[in-house]
C-alpha cells in the first residue's frame, strides 16, 4: 500500500478565510463594498460646469464682501479720505475708546436690542402661524391666491411702504380725517415717539411676513402625507398632528431662521429707520447702523464710525456661532455643521 505525501502549504489553494469578526472568525461581509472615493481633481473636473456657474458670484462677493474688510484698518488711524489709509496716522486703540466712553453709543446699542427683542417676540412667530393657516386650507386656488396677495409687499421699497403708512395713519391720512369726523382730533402715529416702536414692528410685519409664509410652506410640503394618514387612523386630533408632525417638520428651518436672526440681531432696518428718524427723534429711532452713519458719513469721523462698525461686526459673529453651538447641542444642524 502506498502512501501519498501531503504537501503542509496548501495555501495556495485554500480557501479565503475571513478574519474580520472576533478572534479572526466570522462569515464573510455581504454588504455593497464602499465606494472608492474620488480625487479632488476628479470631482472638479465632473462638476466643472456648476463651479463655472458660481465663478461670477464668487467674484461679485470677494469685491464687493471681503475686500472692503480691508478698510477696516482705519479704525485703528486717524483716517482722514484727502490723505488716504497708507498716510494716516496709526492711533491704536483710541478709537474703541471713544466709542465705548459715547453715551450715544450706548443708547443706540439700548434702542437696537429693544427693537430686536420686540420684533423677535412679535414678528418671528407670525409667519410660522400664517404657513400652518395656510397649509390647512385644502382649496390650492384660495391658497395661492392669499400666499400671493400677502407676499406682494416683500417687493415694495421701504420709502413706498412709509409712504403707505404715512398716507394711512399720518397727522393728515385717511384714519386721522375719519377719527377728526367723528370728534377726535390729534391723532398721529407717525410722529409719536411712544408707538414707535409698535409702528415700525407693524410695517416689519406687513412687508415681509409672506417672505417667511413662503420659506415655511417649503418646509411643510416635505412632510410625507403618510404620517397625517396615520395618526389619523390612530385617532389624532387636528391639534396634536400639529403638534407632532408638522412643528417637527418646521424645528430645524425654524432654528436656522432664528439663528440668523440672531446674527442679525444688531443690524435692524436702516432704511425703515432713517427714514423715520427725523419725525419721531434720534431718543428711540437711532440704532447702531444709523448711529455710524450719521457719526461717520455727515459728521465725517471715519475711524469712529469705523471702530463702531467693527465691533458690531464682531458681537454679530459671536452670536452666530453662539447660537449654532446651542443648536448643535440640541442636535440640530443650524448654520453649519462639521463634516
Amino acid at each position: 500500500m502506498t502512501t501519498r505525501t501531503v504537501p503542509t502549504d496548501v495555501t495556495d489553494h485554500a480557501e479565503p478565510v475571513d478574519r474580520s469578526g472576533p478572534g479572526g472568525a466570522g462569515p464573510a461581509p455581504t454588504g455593497p463594498p464602499r465606494p472608492r472615493r474620488r480625487s479632488v481633481w476628479t470631482r472638479i473636473k465632473r462638476d466643472r460646469s456648476l463651479l463655472l456657474m458660481t465663478v461670477p458670484v464668487i467674484v461679485l462677493l470677494g469685491v464687493f464682501a471681503y475686500v472692503p474688510m480691508l478698510g477696516n484698518v482705519i479704525a485703528w488711524q486717524d483716517y482722514s479720505p484727502y490723505v488716504g489709509i497708507l498716510d494716516s496716522p496709526f492711533v491704536g486703540w483710541w478709537n474703541f475708546e471713544r466709542v465705548f466712553t459715547n453715551p450715544l453709543f450706548w443708547d443706540a446699542v439700548r434702542n437696537t436690542l429693544v427693537i430686536t427683542a420686540f420684533q423677535l417676540v412679535f414678528f418671528f412667530p407670525i409667519p410660522i402661524a400664517l404657513a400652518l393657516l395656510l397649509n390647512s386650507v385644502i382649496t390650492p386656488a384660495i391658497r395661492t391666491t392669499i400666499q400671493s396677495v400677502v407676499y406682494l409687499p416683500h417687493f415694495f421699497s421701504w420709502v413706498l411702504v412709509v409712504t403707505i403708512f404715512q398716507q394711512l395713519l399720518g397727522g393728515a391720512g385717511q384714519l386721522h380725517r375719519i377719527l377728526e369726523g367723528a370728534g377726535f382730533s390729534g391723532f398721529d402715529i407717525m410722529t409719536n415717539p411712544d408707538t414707535f416702536l409698535l409702528l415700525i414692528t407693524a410695517q416689519s410685519v406687513w412687508k415681509d411676513a409672506g417672505w417667511g409664509i413662503i420659506i415655511f410652506l417649503a418646509a411643510l410640503s416635505t412632510v410625507d402625507p403618510a404620517l397625517y394618514e396615520a395618526s389619523v387612523m390612530d385617532g389624532a386630533n387636528r391639534w396634536r398632528r400639529m403638534w407632532h408632525i408638522t412643528l417637527p417638520a418646521l424645528r430645524p428651518v425654524i432654528i436656522l431662521l432664528l439663528i440668523l436672526r440672531l446674527g442679525d440681531a444688531l443690524t435692524v432696518g436702516f432704511e425703515q429707520l432713517i427714514l423715520q428718524r427725523g419725525a419721531v427723534g434720534a431718543g428711540v429711532a437711532e440704532v447702531l447702523d444709523t448711529f455710524v452713519y450719521y457719526q461717520g458719513v455727515i459728521n465725517g469721523d471715519w475711524s469712529f464710525a469705523a471702530a463702531a462698525g467693527l465691533v458690531k461686526g464682531i458681537v454679530s459673529l459671536i452670536l452666530v456661532l453662539g447660537a449654532n453651538k446651542i443648536a448643535h447641542v440640541f442636535g440640530e444642524a443650524g448654520v453649519y455643521k462639521r463634516a
